[in-house]
């Protein structure tokens, strides 16, 4: 059925639906803004590795990088996800912190130590804490735009990152690569909007087959696998519907045994399968065979291909369709995208605990 203006309103009284339909113009602003500081302080010469730390929303951004940048950056490239940070960490390291609210206490535990490591050190937030600590230090830094759920600021903590890479050396000549990722998605986006019935809308198409269900989203390593994680995420948190994602050919080893029991709960997946031009063969094989396997089962398989003029084209095209699906989803599940009651209620009884 389909929902009114009002409706939709209703569910949706804080506008994630422009958030995400606005994608494209986000992420050419996030690599637009401007870095303060002195971004020459840090000595590339002297770094071995890269380590973001984050988390959530503030995160991905990162691990978008790493998976887009798995060819092109002869260091190593770590998200970094905890309070603390592996031992190798020191001052060849260029650490990244990315917190979009400045607040978030994994970051900021993981930063402090950073710092007393001697690390060369870079921010990316809104303000907070960690903004005051940017300034205090006169570390090079990036102020995002705030107001947003960082889930909804994807543009934001990317754009800056690509930015960072370039200007430091590792990649060159991103900026015509965006122009035209953002030319794309915004004539891909068209055909997967509102105002396109779900009889010719994939992404409204996909929204119905997971009503009741449980997506389980696969996707090859390196250039999918963070977005697999990415699509997981957002059908959690914005149709409020559990889902989880996996790697191939990691599950092929131990998760792909498991689809027998509990019966009814397998008859309540959907497996989408994430793919593109980057997929390897033996990728490509194994989702072919896995598909077979799955549909003898009786479980109902999805398959996405990434489209695009570049990779990473490629990458935010099916981001911005998980993200689309998702929001639909929620309209299904007549539920309001936008908050994350039970994280906030997390964080209130963890801060209790302090």
């Amino acid at each position: 059925m389909e929902l009114t203006p009002q409706q939709i309103k209703k569910l949706d009284p804080a506008d994630m639906y422009t958030r995400i339909y606005e994608f494209p113009k986000q992420l050419q602003e996030g690599y637009n803004l401007p870095i303060r500081g002195d971004l020459s302080t840090i000595n590339t010469a002297e770094i071995k590795n890269i380590v973001i730390i984050g988390m959530g929303g503030s995160a991905i951004g990162g691990d978008i990088l790493r998976s887009y940048l798995a060819e092109e950056v002869a260091i190593p490239i770590i998200i970094n996800r905890n309070y603390g940070l592996p031992r190798f960490v020191n001052q060849h390291t260029l650490l990244i912190a990315a917190s979009y609210s400045g607040n978030t206490e994994e970051t900021l535990a993981a930063f402090e130590q950073g710092k007393q490591r001697g690390c060369q050190i870079i921010i990316a937030t809104t303000g907070g804490k960690l903004g005051a600590l940017a300034v205090e230090n006169n570390y090079p830094h990036v102020i995002l735009p705030a107001g947003l759920q960082p889930r909804a600021a994807l543009g934001y903590s990317f754009g800056p990152l690509l930015q960072i890479m370039e200007r430091l050396g590792y990649v060159s000549r991103q900026g015509e690569i965006v122009e035209a990722t953002c030319a794309y998605l915004s004539a891909s986006r068209k055909k997967l909007g509102m105002n396109i019935a779900e009889k010719r809308n994939a992404a409204r198409q996909l929204a119905a087959k997971l009503k009741d269900k449980i997506a389980v989203v696969y996707a090859g390593a390196d250039y999918y696998d963070t977005v697999a994680i990415r699509f997981k995420g957002q059908i959690c948190e914005n149709a409020k519907s559990l889902a989880y994602a996996n790697i191939c050919p990691e599950f092929n080893h131990n998760e792909l045994v498991g689809f027998d029991f509990p019966p009814k709960l397998v008859a309540k997946l959907v497996v989408i399968f994430l793919t593109g031009p980057a997929d390897s063969q033996g990728v490509t094989k194994r989702f072919k065979i896995i598909n077979k396997i799955l549909t003898e089962k009786k479980i109902t398989t999805v398959f996405l291909k990434a489209q695009g003029p570049n990779r990473l084209a490629e990458i935010f095209t099916l981001i911005q369709f998980g993200d689309l699906a998702s929001y639909y989803l929620a309209l299904i599940n007549k539920t309001d995208p936008s908050p994350v009651h039970v994280i906030n209620r997390l964080k209130t009884a963890l801060e209790k605990m302090n």
